[in-house]
């Protein structure tokens, strides 16, 4: 498994912290790369591919610390990923530099109902010699929310939103009442949308062996023989 820029913000938050942050099921000894019990790890399964596609995870303050978060498995899937801790006064300026890089061509990735109508897109048109950045706002919802709203670097970007009648499929943490999908469901969507179909499958199908692995971790049950964790390994292979 490759490290990535989530694993290297996890460690940076982490030494930032005034105290030991508690997380459900804190008491369980967790694999520090994947965040999964010990004993499902998965770190040696994991195939990290070049895209068309980038990403830059903005993450709401200790959400990279969550075992839960789901923004990582991007980072795991796709190599160009970039992530930051949102700041609303001193926001990070390696990453608006990497906004305004003109091999990028950035959209947020937000629904519709909260940008202007002007602002939105529904799929990803992309000026010949640049390359998609998108630009995912990982957090709660009303966290992701506040990031939208209060980050003025992001007023003059377009706006993908991503259509869909899909229910989630992760069932580890509830969305805030308004079906909201998890971080990685909408990024394989996106990299659908983009083109990046195969990275969209491996992402799709990590995401379900990340479910799978930390339910059944959480619950102290065993796995389903076949698993979720097969098919990733098939949809890699193709």
């Amino acid at each position: 498994m490759k490290l990535h820029a989530v694993h290297s913000l996890y460690d940076q938050r982490l030494a930032a912290s005034t105290k030991p942050f508690r997380a459900r099921g804190a008491s369980v000894e967790r694999c520090k790369l994947c965040m999964l019990v010990t004993s499902l790890c998965v770190c040696e399964e994991k195939v990290t591919l070049d895209t068309l596609s980038g990403f830059l995870l903005v993450m709401y303050d200790d959400e990279v610390l969550k075992p839960s978060n789901t923004g990582r498995l991007i980072a795991d899937t796709v190599n160009d990923t970039y992530a930051y801790i949102w700041s609303r006064k001193e926001p990070n300026q390696e990453m608006l530099a990497l906004v305004q890089d003109p091999k990028w061509q950035p959209f947020v990735v937000f629904p519709a109902q909260y940008a202007e109508k002007e602002r939105v897109v529904s799929s990803v048109n992309v000026v010949e010699g640049k390359r998609p950045l998108f630009i995912m706002i990982d957090g709660t919802w009303q966290e992701a929310k506040k990031i939208f709203r209060k980050s003025p670097w992001m007023a003059d970007v377009p706006v993908l939103s991503i259509k869909t009648s899909e229910g989630s499929r992760y069932g580890v943490r509830e969305a805030a009442g308004e079906s909201q999908l998890a971080t990685a469901e909408v990024a394989a969507k996106v990299l659908s949308l983009a083109g990046d179909n195969h990275a969209s499958q491996c992402l799709d199908a990590l995401f379900d062996v990340f479910r799978e692995h930390y339910i059944t971790g959480k619950k102290q049950k065993t796995l389903p023989i076949p698993g979720a964790l097969a098919h990733y390994r098939e949809i890699v292979k193709r």
